[in-house]
């Protein structure tokens, strides 16, 4: 604080004023940034202290009562919605599963490994060998999936499934929902869907892959394309964990391969003399629509009139695919292109140049590959759940903030009655009342 000094009561010198006396010449007077300064630091010294006292009785109030309950406990309203993967743009790529640093960190690795002259032992199934442990797991997945099917299209029959013939959007059950997202080239000004009768296919987009002979060989080259058969992307996982199917004859090592100084060494023979896989090959197979895999995907022997009994099995046999191929996929790696659909299971992805995709032409029609996905190997198509379905069921444009989703396959077993599981709960959006038209404009 500022502070006047006690002045002699004497009578100021000739020339010199009163003012001249309480303030000598010998004394600078203050500045004013210098009392500014000292203003506010007096200033925050006392907002400090008071500061202070209030936390201090605060906590003190706290440590006399009960230990608060977590934030969540107070309101019941809060929503466990979970957010759907943000449809990427042309131009964006699919996000990494494993980062671009480590990648580039075991680029390095394995770059200083192949200077090196000595031996890598290598594990299943990188050294050519099965993984034991995974076959069984490979042939429930390959069930699974025959089962799936045979439920979709029993369900199917009662439950109508609509596909826009404009962007491609799907819809289960009836009527179709009147929601204006059709925003593609051609669609109408007031983006309304055109609907069209789909099927399973809708449902369960067919994702396929080239069939390797053998999975440590080298990659299918651009002129092989025609002379390749391609299979749907998860049978062949399942090919090679160790399901054997006719149509699709592969390479079994009964010795595994060598990994010295970055060249793998075969000591087995190529082709060996019991190996009659040419003869059955198609060069052009996947053009025409060949029966495939019929000893595992005989009918299931399900009532026509049981479709709730249909739905139960359907939803099991989608939960078992899906997390048994998650299993095969931590051991027998899957590549997908960054900005296309296009998988290739193997080690390595194909050389075909058929990419269409953002910038195709700096990688001169080539793929772009990256780890894959469960989504990726098996595409879950979202669409729009509908509650009540014996209520009118119909979903309109002005209320489509409420409505939640769910893959395509779950909402149609859910329709014919099946329970749904707790992993799609946050997805169904169950928790949000939908107001009505008249009274939407008054929701906050």
């Amino acid at each position: 604080m500022l502070t006047l000094e006690t002045v002699p009561n004497h009578p100021p010198p000739p020339g010199r004023n009163h003012t001249d006396s309480l303030f000598p010449a010998h004394r600078p007077a203050a500045s004013p940034t210098v009392v500014f300064s000292l203003i506010t630091l007096s200033l925050r010294q006392m907002f400090t202290r008071r500061v202070k006292s209030v936390i201090q009785r605060s906590i003190a109030k706290i440590d006399n009562k009960e230990k608060l309950k977590p934030p969540y406990a107070f309101y019941s309203s809060v929503s466990s919605y979970t957010e759907l993967p943000r449809k990427l743009k042309n131009s964006e790529r699919k996000p990494w599963v494993t980062s671009i640093t480590e990648l580039k960190r075991k680029a390095r690795l394995e770059k200083k490994e192949r200077k090196v002259v000595r031996e890598v032992s290598l594990n299943p199934p990188e050294n050519g060998l099965l993984v034991k442990e995974l076959v069984p797991v490979a042939h429930e997945v390959i069930s699974a999936r025959a089962a799936l099917f045979d439920c979709i299209t029993g369900v199917s029959r009662n439950i109508q499934i609509y596909a826009c013939s404009l962007c491609g959007e799907v819809h289960v059950g009836h009527p179709p929902h009147k929601i204006k997202t059709c925003n593609v080239s051609g669609s109408p000004r007031s983006k309304e869907h055109n609907w069209e009768r789909g099927g399973v296919e809708h449902v369960m987009p067919l994702v396929e892959s080239f069939h390797l002979y053998d999975r440590l060989g080298r990659a299918v080259s651009h002129n092989e394309r025609l002379q390749v058969d391609r299979t749907p992307a998860i049978v062949e996982l399942c090919i090679q964990a160790g399901v054997d199917i006719p149509d699709s004859p592969t390479r079994r090592r009964k010795f595994p391969v060598y990994h010295v100084a970055g060249r793998v060494l075969d000591f087995e023979r190529r082709f060996p003399k019991d190996d009659s896989s040419g003869n059955d090959i198609n060069a052009y197979g996947f053009w025409g629509k060949r029966k495939k895999f019929s000893e595992d995907e005989k009918s299931l022997n399900f009532p026509c009139d049981d479709i709730k009994g249909l739905a139960v099995q359907g939803i099991q046999a989608w939960e078992k695919m899906r997390s048994g191929a998650m299993k095969l996929m931590l051991k027998y790696p899957v590549q997908t292109c960054g900005y296309c659909s296009e998988v290739q299971v193997g080690p390595m992805g194909h050389r075909v140049r058929h990419c269409q995709a953002y910038k195709h032409q700096m990688r001169d029609g080539q793929h772009a590959w990256q780890e894959a996905t469960i989504d990726d190997l098996v595409p879950p198509v979202y669409v729009w759940h509908v509650r009540n379905p014996g209520d009118d069921g119909l979903l309109v444009d002005g209320l489509k903030r409420y409505y939640g989703k769910l893959p395509a396959v779950v909402e149609l077993f859910a329709r014919a009655g099946a329970c749904v599981g707790e992993n799609y709960i946050g997805l169904m959006r169950e928790d949000v009342a939908v107001p009505g038209l008249d009274v939407e404009k008054w929701v906050v």
